[in-house]
């Protein structure tokens, strides 16, 4: 089954608007099926190099003359964290094609891990490139497939969440753990180093599986490393390569001009619910609906869900207080537009007064209560109850406005 990807519009609007596109996301997202795609529908010439591949590396022995014979062409550059010395050549090229008469090809570049750290090297294109982010597979992508009845939209659900949305895990069921196994090994021996950097396999992936375990908690850095033998200078390092390759949110505390005792460490989230049901050996959906970190698990897979739905111009963030006024996520479109987010698992939940107080604290415009029953419906105090779909729609709406 081919699904089409949302961020299909989205880059085809930038690189039509831009002179270079970095799309990023995790290994196995899917970004070189959709660049291929992008790349099979382009209007001129294209030229693809995957840089994994020492044929195609070859290639830009001599960048210049490479990129000068294909001024007028697509290129498309996969992998691009290979080569980041390549990236002050690009701002030359760039230029030169802004000088062709519109007749100037385009840059496509595709990167496995988040903005900030390609940004590190493509600091000389600033002005010239444009981002988009590819996630695995989102709800909002799933459910608009136009052959799945209700109980059919109920079952991709719980499969989304319990197998995650990288497309060889979701498409595959039968070889979905194996694979999610696969990649997180494949990820630890070999993906790390890729990007130049250096750790110590065996504490990485204790780290990781820790993080698993306290899912969705309060980040307590000198707990990691006292636990793993290490500084705290080490486990920061070790969850901002997490983070970096995009495989751990770090959802900040929201603190603006408000006069409470606030909680300011960070949450920490496996992004992806099929990986982190790997990390956690959960085989099936009734071992995870029975398993304690169900509950912080299907916060995860919303928060996921709910951010890639906002867009990249939304910020994200989470509040609680030290008194224990507390909202899952805050998703702050502009100062004077924000809205609260209570998450439960729960078919029929309830909201307790700490949400309400919070949410008055940061004068939310919105609360909304994402539910795992059917439907939407009015609760007291304002509060809109919403199933995730309809909580994605809402937010994708409010994002463009």
């Amino acid at each position: 089954m081919l699904l089409a990807r949302d961020a299909h519009k989205d880059l085809l609007y930038c690189l039509r608007n831009f002179d270079s596109v970095l799309l990023t996301g995790p290994r196995q997202a899917g970004k070189s099926r959709l660049a291929r795609t992008i790349a099979s529908e382009w209007d001129g010439g294209v030229r693809y190099l995957d840089l994994e591949q020492f044929a195609d590396r070859r290639l830009l022995d001599d960048p210049f003359d490479y990129f000068s014979r294909h001024a007028d062409k697509l290129i498309v550059l996969d992998e691009i964290h290979r080569v980041p010395e390549i990236f002050p050549e690009l701002r030359g090229q760039i230029d030169e094609r802004r000088r062709m008469d519109g007749k100037g090809g385009k840059f496509l570049f595709l990167g496995s891990a988040s903005m900030d750290l390609l940004r590190q090297s493509s600091e000389s294109l600033a002005g010239r490139i444009s981002y988009v982010e590819l996630t695995p597979f989102t709800w909002q992508e799933i459910s608009s497939q136009k052959d799945l009845s209700r109980n059919s939209l109920n079952h991709e659900l719980d499969r989304l969440w319990l197998q995650g949305g990288f497309p060889p895990s979701y498409l595959h069921d039968s070889e979905s753990l194996k694979w999610r196994s696969d990649f997180i090994r494949t990820y630890l021996e070999r993906d790390i180093s890729q990007f130049g950097l250096r750790v110590d396999t065996d504490r990485m992936d204790r780290f990781w599986r820790m993080i698993a375990c306290d899912q969705g908690e309060l980040f307590n850095k000198q707990r990691y490393a006292r636990s793993l033998d290490v500084s705290g200078k080490t486990i920061y390092r070790y969850s901002d390569i997490l983070e970096k390759t995009l495989m751990v949110r770090v959802l900040e505390p929201w603190y603006f001009n408000v006069n409470k005792r606030l909680v300011k460490s960070p949450r920490l989230y496996v992004r992806d619910s099929g990986i982190l049901h790997a990390l956690l050996d959960l085989r099936s959906i009734d071992n995870l609906r029975s398993h304690s970190v169900a509950g912080k698990s299907w916060e995860g897979f919303v928060i996921e869900n709910v951010i890639s739905a906002a867009g990249n111009w939304t910020r994200p963030y989470f509040y609680r207080t030290s008194a224990g006024a507390e909202i899952d996520l805050v998703l702050e479109f502009s100062l004077d537009k924000i809205w609260a987010i209570e998450i439960k698992l729960s078919s029929a939940p309830s909201i307790d007064r700490g949400f309400h107080n919070a949410a008055d604290d940061i004068k939310a415009e919105r609360r909304i209560l994402v539910h795992r029953g059917k439907g939407r419906f009015p609760m007291r105090h304002g509060v809109e109850a919403m199933t995730l779909l309809d909580v994605m729609n809402e937010v994708s709406m409010a994002a463009k406005i």
